[in-house]
């Protein structure tokens, strides 16, 4: 607990630790240290899961473990034992969690069905890499082709080599102004999960629903609406990619869109710095496989990662 609250007092409102689920977190977490990962769990195994007797499952537990990822941020392997039943291991969860039981209502997910990547920001990439295990390059981007004078960056994808967890790491670089990675890490007092992006079915249904929410019961704030000019130039960017309803609903609701096709939005900073926020993107035309009651297969990093609009993310978190 204490750990915790050192944590909090640190970094503000912050993510602790991020979960990958693998076939053996022992392995794994062996894996890492062996190439210099700072331990930060030794592998743990729990045998009971509450709430398991009200769906009548019965499994052997679960072994969990953790080495750093970066600053203060703890990189969890979770893997489970040979007694679960399917339903478990189609919803993984811990000890103070329950399994859902059917699909779950759309008004409570607000259309949301995944995590598409966990970003996080570094004070130097090749020393982060040198230590990261299981992972290989995805993509990359530097400075000359997404940095703009407020933004200053190198940009690396990280992937599993399923492709389906991707760990985008951004460290800063120094032009005219100083870098909002530069900011970022001085405000979270190093480094850290910078934001995390969530998959949905419909964007526009899904802002919709955010925006009724952010009335009625507070929620989460989104990113200022981009200029007039920024809607004006998107058919001469994108063409017929879009239809002439989703440039207006664009427009209306203050989505960016990237070449991909990638649609995208911005919450402002969740806490009282400008550190940890949440993005929303749908990508079109990245199906490879239909709707179902676990959403939907993609081919993943479609649409690239919304690196047209880093002036624009930048402004939605001053």
């Amino acid at each position: 607990m204490e750990e915790a609250h050192n944590f909090s007092r640190k970094h503000g409102l912050a993510a602790k630790a991020i979960g990958v689920g693998v076939i053996d977190a022992e392995s794994s977490f062996d894996a890492a240290t062996s190439k210099g990962a700072k331990p930060f769990l030794k592998p743990t195994f729990a045998s009971t899961c509450r709430g398991q007797k009200d769906i009548g499952v019965t499994n052997d537990g679960y072994t969990i473990a953790e080495v750093l990822l970066y600053g203060n941020v703890a990189l969890r392997f979770i893997s489970y034992g040979e007694k679960h039943t399917k339903h478990v291991e189609k919803e993984p969860f811990l000890l103070h969690l329950s399994p859902t039981s059917g699909k779950i209502a759309e008004k409570n997910t607000y259309g949301i069905f995944k995590i598409d990547r966990a970003v996080g920001n570094v004070v130097n990439l090749i020393d982060t890499l040198t230590y990261i295990t299981g992972f290989t390059g995805f993509a990359k981007f530097t400075a000359e082709e997404i940095g703009t004078v407020d933004s200053g960056l190198n940009s690396v994808v990280l992937a599993s080599d399923t492709e389906d967890v991707l760990f985008p790491l951004n460290e800063p670089i120094n032009g005219r102004r100083k870098s909002q990675i530069q900011t970022y890490l001085e405000q979270n007092q190093g480094a850290g999960l910078q934001h995390l992006a969530l998959n949905c079915y419909d964007i526009f249904e899904t802002i919709r629903k955010m925006k009724d929410a952010q009335d009625t019961l507070g929620g989460l704030e989104l990113m200022a609406r981009p200029s007039d000019e920024y809607y004006q130039n998107l058919p001469n960017k994108l063409g017929d990619k879009l239809s002439s309803k989703q440039y207006a609903e664009l427009e209306e609701l203050g989505v960016l869109a990237d070449e991909g096709i990638l649609l995208q939005i911005f919450t402002k900073p969740i806490g009282d710095r400008p550190t940890f926020f949440v993005e929303i993107i749908q990508r079109i035309g990245c199906a490879i496989s239909a709707f179902d009651d676990d959403g939907v297969s993609e081919q993943p990093g479609c649409g690239r990662f919304g690196q047209g609009h880093f002036r624009e993310l930048f402004k939605s978190i001053v």
